[in-house]
């Protein structure tokens, strides 16, 4: 996997040397046609994890930057205006990720996002404690928890 991201690296990198514009748009396009240049010729190779993982990275890449604007609008407009609309709360939010890897990524995600605090993580490392800025359905918490960041978490790493 490794070797193909290096390799798709080199591709998108050649591109820009060929192109010989050096801006963000001119190497991301570089590595999409690396990517898809790699793919084909690896079409009937066994190991197909990273084809599998690059889209699922920037899908979640996506999803992170959509909630943290979502989040970051949400706090900031609590701050601009006279009347809060905060109903803070502690949730005990029951976990899939079991390696320290993981649920140290997983906390730190949640954590990155504003309005949102991991507190602690229990002894048998299967709960984390978050503290919510706006909290109104403690289970559609845990839900969109699970459903966002969790399993889009797990499908990437595992």
């Amino acid at each position: 996997m490794v070797k193909q991201f290096l390799m798709n690296l080199l591709l998108a990198f050649t591109w820009v040397a060929l192109t010989g514009v050096l801006s963000y748009s001119n190497f991301l396009f570089g590595f999409a046609v690396g990517f898809l240049l790699l793919w084909l010729m690896n079409r009937n190779e066994s190991d197909h994890r990273y084809f599998t993982r690059v889209p699922k990275i920037i899908g979640f890449f996506l999803y992170f930057l959509y909630e943290m604007i979502r989040a970051n609008i949400q706090v900031a407009y609590d701050v601009i205006t006279p009347k809060f609309f905060m109903k803070p709360g502690i949730v005990k939010y029951p976990m899939n990720a079991k390696s320290d890897f993981e649920i140290n990524l997983l906390s730190t995600v949640i954590s990155l996002t504003p309005g949102t605090l991991i507190l602690d993580v229990s002894e048998d490392r299967k709960v984390l404690y978050i503290h919510v800025m706006y909290l109104r359905d403690k289970d559609q918490f845990i839900q969109q928890i699970k459903d966002g960041f969790e399993r889009r978490l797990l499908e990437i790493i595992r």
